[in-house]
C-alpha cells in the first residue's frame, strides 16, 4: 500500500462522511485496483449521491473495467449536477470517439474544449473526428474514400501540417484507429495514442516496445525469413500491425478487432508511405 493510499484510508475511516474518498478511489484505480476503486467510490456515493467529482470517478473506473455504456451514463449524470463539467464532457466525447458515435464525439469534445480543457489529447481527438467526418472530395478528405482512393499523396489535416501527432489523421479511416512513429529507442516521433480517458500514452507505449525492431531482426534473421517487412497480430481488445521504418525505427498501428486484415495492411502500408516522405523532408 502506497503512502498516499494508506494516509487517504486513515483519514477516511477517521470521518467516513469525508469527500476524501474521491482521492482515496483515484489512487487506487491508478494502481490497477479496481475493485476496491469501485469499493470506495459506491460507498462513498451512498453518502453523497450529488457529488459530481465522484460520479466522474465512477466513470473513468467504469471505463478502466471496459463498461463504456456505465462511463456515459456516470458523466450524464455529473453533466446534470455540474453543467459544463469539462471532464465529463471529454470523457462522453472519448465514449463516442471509441464507439465510432463521430456526430457525438465532435459535439462534445468541441463543447469539452469551449469550457477550458486543454488536454492535448481533447486536441488530437477533434482533429481526428473532424479528419473522418470530412465529407468525400474535400481538400483534406481520407484517403479511403472512394473518391479520392487514386491520390498518391494525402495530405494532412488543414492547420496541422507542422504538428507531427497529427501525422497520421488523414490516412487512418476511423476512430478507433490510431497510429505511432518510433525510433530505435522507443522515443514518439509523431502521431498519437489516445486513452479512453483523454490521456494521449504515446510516450508510454513507446517504451515498452522499445527493442522490437532488434527483436524481430534477429528472428526473422535466426529462422532465415530474410529482413522482416512487417508483422499483424491481434489482441483480446485491437490487432496491431508493426513495420520498420527508416533508421532503425518502428511504425504501429492499433485498430479494432473488427477491421479485416486486408485493411489492416493497406493501413500500414499508407503509414508507411507517409512516415518515410515525413522523415525524408518531402511533406
Amino acid at each position: 500500500m502506497s503512502d498516499d493510499v494508506r494516509r487517504l484510508s486513515d483519514e477516511l475511516a477517521r470521518d467516513p462522511s469525508s469527500r476524501v474518498f474521491v482521492p482515496l478511489g483515484e489512487a487506487l484505480r491508478k494502481q490497477g485496483q479496481l475493485d476496491l476503486a469501485l469499493k470506495v467510490t459506491m460507498r462513498g456515493l451512498e453518502r453523497h449521491p450529488h457529488f459530481a467529482d465522484g460520479h466522474d470517478l465512477l466513470a473513468r473506473i467504469a471505463v478502466d473495467r471496459g463498461d463504456l455504456e456505465r462511463a456515459f451514463d456516470e458523466w450524464d449524470m455529473v453533466l446534470r449536477l455540474a453543467p459544463g463539467h469539462a471532464g465529463a464532457l471529454r470523457g462522453m466525447g472519448f465514449v463516442c470517439f471509441q464507439q465510432g458515435r463521430l456526430p457525438e464525439a465532435e459535439e462534445y469534445l468541441t463543447q469539452a474544449a469551449a469550457a477550458g480543457d486543454e488536454d492535448e489529447g481533447v486536441a488530437l481527438a477533434l482533429a481526428n473526428v473532424r479528419a473522418a467526418r470530412r465529407p468525400a472530395g474535400s481538400p483534406s478528405a481520407s484517403p479511403a474514400s472512394p473518391a479520392v482512393e487514386h491520390r498518391s499523396e494525402p495530405r494532412l489535416p488543414l492547420g496541422t501540417a507542422h504538428d507531427p501527432r497529427y501525422l497520421f489523421a488523414d490516412v487512418l479511416t476511423d476512430a478507433e484507429q490510431t497510429a505511432l512513429l518510433l525510433d530505435r529507442d522507443g522515443l514518439v516521433l509523431a502521431g498519437a495514442y489516445v486513452a479512453y480517458d483523454g490521456r494521449d500514452v504515446a510516450q508510454d507505449v513507446g517504451a515498452e516496445l522499445s527493442g522490437v525492431t532488434d527483436s524481430a531482426r534477429r528472428a526473422t534473421r535466426h529462422l532465415a525469413l530474410g529482413e522482416w517487412t512487417s508483422i499483424v497480430f491481434e489482441t483480446e481488445v485491437a490487432v496491431v500491425a508493426m513495420a520498420p521504418s527508416p533508421s532503425d525505427g518502428l511504425l504501429v498501428l492499433a485498430t479494432s478487432r473488427s477491421t479485416p486484415l486486408g485493411l489492416v495492411r493497406r493501413l500500414l502500408d499508407r503509414c508507411s508511405e507517409r512516415a518515410r516522405k515525413w522523415l525524408g523532408g518531402r511533406l
